[in-house]
C-alpha cells in the first residue's frame, strides 16, 4: 500500500511538472515577443535593422516627440478608433435589442448575413468598401476608414449584446411600465444596466479591433495614415527604435487600464 501510494504522488508530481513547463512555454511564446520590444525600446543603436544592441538609453523616448508623422499616425487611429466605436456600439446595441425583441419576415436570412463581415476575408470587405466608396465618389481618407471600421466592428458589438439578451427577464420591463414607467424611461433605468456588461464588452472589442486593423485600412486610408500602417511601412528597413518606444507606452498603458478596471471589479466583489 505505501509503494502504491508513493507511486501515486510521483505520478502527481510529474504531472504536475509538465503542467508548469507547458504553462511556461505558453506564456514565453506570448510574452517573449512583446519583451523584445519593450527591450528594444531602450537600444542605442541607430543603424538598420536596429536589432544589435549597443547600450541602454531613453533617448527614442525623447526623439519620439519630434516624430510628428508617427504621432500623427497614431493620433489618427485613435481619433478613428474612438469614433468607430461609439458608431457601431450605438447601432451593434440597437441592432442586438431589434434582433431579439421583434419577429419578422427574414430575420433568420438577416441573421445570417451578420456573419459574412465576420468570416470572409479582411482582403475581400477592403476590396468591397474600395469598390463602394469609389461608386459613390468618397474620396478615401478619415470618412472612409471610419465608415470601414464600423462596418466590421458592428456585427461584434451585436454578437456580444445579444449573447447578454440570451439571459434577460423581459418581465422585469413589464413591471416597469405597470408602476408608471414609459418605455424610454424603462429602458434608461432597466434595460441599458442589465446590458451595460455586454455592450461594454462589444466596445472593448470593437475599440481593440479598430486600432489593430491593418488590410482593410490599407485599401481604404488615402491621405490619412493609421499607425498599424505607419508602423508596417517601418518594418521593410527594420522596425525603428522609436516606434518601439509607442508601443511599450501603449503596453503600459493597456496594462494600467486592465489594472484599475480589474481592481473597480474586485472592490465591487466585495462589497457584494
Amino acid at each position: 500500500m505505501l509503494l502504491e501510494y508513493r507511486g501515486c504522488l510521483d505520478e502527481e508530481k510529474r504531472k504536475q511538472r509538465l503542467s508548469i513547463a507547458f504553462c511556461t512555454l505558453v506564456y514565453l511564446f506570448l510574452f517573449l515577443p512583446i519583451s523584445v520590444i519593450v527591450v528594444n525600446s531602450f537600444n542605442a543603436t541607430t543603424t538598420k535593422p536596429y536589432m544589435s544592441w549597443k547600450g541602454f538609453t531613453f533617448a527614442w523616448y525623447v526623439k519620439l516627440w519630434d516624430n510628428t508623422s508617427l504621432l500623427e499616425a497614431f493620433g489618427n487611429t485613435m481619433i478613428i478608433a474612438v469614433i468607430s466605436t461609439l458608431l457601431a456600439t450605438i447601432i451593434g446595441t440597437l441592432g442586438a435589442i431589434g434582433m431579439y425583441r421583434y419577429k419578422f419576415k427574414g430575420k433568420a436570412f438577416i441573421d445570417g448575413l451578420l456573419y459574412i463581415p465576420v468570416v470572409i476575408p479582411e482582403i475581400v470587405l477592403g476590396i468591397s468598401l474600395l469598390t463602394i466608396f469609389a461608386k459613390v465618389n468618397i474620396a478615401r481618407g478619415m470618412l472612409t476608414l471610419i465608415l470601414a471600421h464600423v462596418t466590421f466592428c458592428v456585427p461584434f458589438v451585436i454578437f456580444n449584446v445579444r449573447a447578454r439578451l440570451a439571459g434577460y427577464d423581459s418581465s422585469i420591463e413589464e413591471a416597469s411600465m405597470d408602476l408608471g414607467a414609459n418605455r424610454l424611461v424603462t429602458f434608461f433605468e432597466i434595460t441599458l444596466p442589465v446590458l451595460a456588461p455586454g455592450i461594454l464588452g462589444g466596445a472593448l472589442l470593437a475599440f481593440t479591433l479598430s486600432i489593430d486593423d491593418v488590410i482593410i485600412s490599407y485599401f481604404v486610408y488615402g491621405q490619412t495614415k493609421t499607425y498599424p500602417l505607419k508602423v508596417m511601412e517601418s518594418v521593410k528597413s527594420g522596425v525603428a527604435p522609436d516606434v518601439n518606444a509607442l508601443s511599450t507606452l501603449i503596453l503600459v498603458g493597456t496594462i494600467l487600464f486592465v489594472f484599475l478596471t480589474q481592481g473597480d471589479l474586485l472592490k465591487k466583489k466585495t462589497h457584494q
